[in-house]
């Protein structure tokens, strides 16, 4: 009844949140060893004085198994013996092993019960044990149903927590008597009982959720909740704006490729341009240069300057520059002295008057007796007004 009422209670107590669980984990087991002594003054058959609380007592060892179900209760599975350690041993049994208990137990961890789950166990944790199971007296061959009752102040160690080092008082009623007394039959106005103090050592299992005992889950409150579903909705209508517009793109490019297929049944078209290019002009202004000379002097530079504005107050026109030589001397050498002269004329009107290089041409003629008679009047530089005309 006591762990039913535990149980309840630790139903309500668990308001922590854990990780699911698998039926393997929070699994340990451990051993204990201490000592009994009697509760009650046991008297025995020709034996009226027997032995008493602290006048009898009992080496014991036992094993534990057990499963933490929540982070406030488990069940034990619990096995105790009772050795012979001297005349008045606590049975007097006279066999090596007096007697054995076998219980199983519901374990209440209290800390956790009334402060709540950390996340993992304290450092030091109080575990109230409750139950019973089965007795057994060797030497007399008696046995009967017990009960057991605990509190095991218990220290948990290592970086995980694995091991539990505990010490645990506890008090079994009911311990198999002599041959004439009974379990749970009062003997002496008093309960046939034992009481015990045993220290052990439990290790607990790896469990699926990568540590040794129970995970809190983490949570998250509503209105976090509630901002990532406002976030969610959000990229799924910016998803659907992107797939219409994928869509619309896919349509445009569907008809671009309708009349690009159209245009290409078309039958080809020759398209001719046509330049005309008006007839090329001599304009006024010439440059005269000495024999041999190819450096334009002052009067050429009245020419050049004439030249020049007509080229700004024309944007769009185009010079050809000619360069003659007279006919004395070889043909090489008017032929490179014709071509310097056209040259001179086309640095002067880029540098001194900022006419765009790629508006001129330079080109050498040669000697040439045709544009006078008089020898002094061969040796110039024509502009020829070169302008195409659409």
């Amino acid at each position: 009844m006591c762990a039913a009422a535990l149980l309840t209670v630790s139903a309500s107590a668990q308001k922590t949140t854990i990780t699911s669980n698998k039926a393997g984990d929070n699994l340990y087991v451990g051993f204990n060893a201490g000592v009994a002594t009697p509760l009650s003054k046991f008297a025995y058959e020709n034996d009226a004085e027997g032995a008493g609380f602290l006048k009898g007592f009992a080496p014991k060892l036992g094993v534990r198994v057990g499963k933490n179900l929540t982070t406030v209760f488990g069940l034990a599975l619990d096995a105790d013996m009772y050795f012979e350690s001297s005349e008045k041993s606590m049975m007097k049994q006279y066999t090596f092993v007096d007697a054995i208990n076998v219980d199983l137990l519901g374990t209440f961890n209290l800390n956790n019960l009334f402060a709540g789950y950390q996340g993992q166990p304290r450092c030091f944790e109080v575990i109230a044990l409750v139950g019973g199971g089965y007795s057994y007296a060797f030497g007399s061959s008696i046995s009967g149903l017990n009960a057991k009752a605990g509190l095991d102040f218990a220290f948990n160690m290592g970086a995980n927590k694995a091991w539990q080092l505990y010490i645990e008082p506890a008090v079994v009623l009911g311990q198999p008597t002599p041959t004439w007394a009974s379990p749970f039959r009062k003997l002496n106005d008093k309960w046939n009982a034992i009481g015990q103090v045993s220290v052990g050592l439990n290790y607990k299992f790896g469990n699926s959720n990568g540590s040794h005992n129970f995970k809190k889950e983490q949570l998250r409150d509503q209105s976090e909740i509630d901002g990532l579903n406002a976030k969610i909705n959000e990229l799924r209508a910016d998803n659907q704006a992107k797939d219409g517009k994928i869509a619309a793109d896919g349509q445009t490019i569907a008809d671009l490729k309708a009349q690009l297929a159209a245009c290409q049944s078309r039958p080809a078209q020759t398209i001719v341009e046509e330049r005309i290019l008006k007839e090329a002009t001599t304009l006024q202004p010439i440059v005269i240069f000495g024999q041999g000379k190819t450096t334009v002097d002052a009067a050429g530079m009245a020419s050049c300057e004439m030249v020049a504005k007509y080229m700004k107050n024309h944007p769009e026109s185009m010079v050809k520059i000619e360069g003659y030589a007279s006919p004395e001397g070889s043909k090489e050498v008017n032929e490179r002295i014709a071509k310097q002269r056209a040259e001179s004329v086309k640095n002067v009107l880029v540098k001194k008057y900022k006419i765009a290089a790629n508006r001129l041409e330079a080109e050498g003629l040669g000697a040439t007796d045709k544009l006078s008679s008089e020898n002094d009047f061969n040796r110039v530089a024509k502009f020829i007004d070169v302008t195409p005309q659409k």
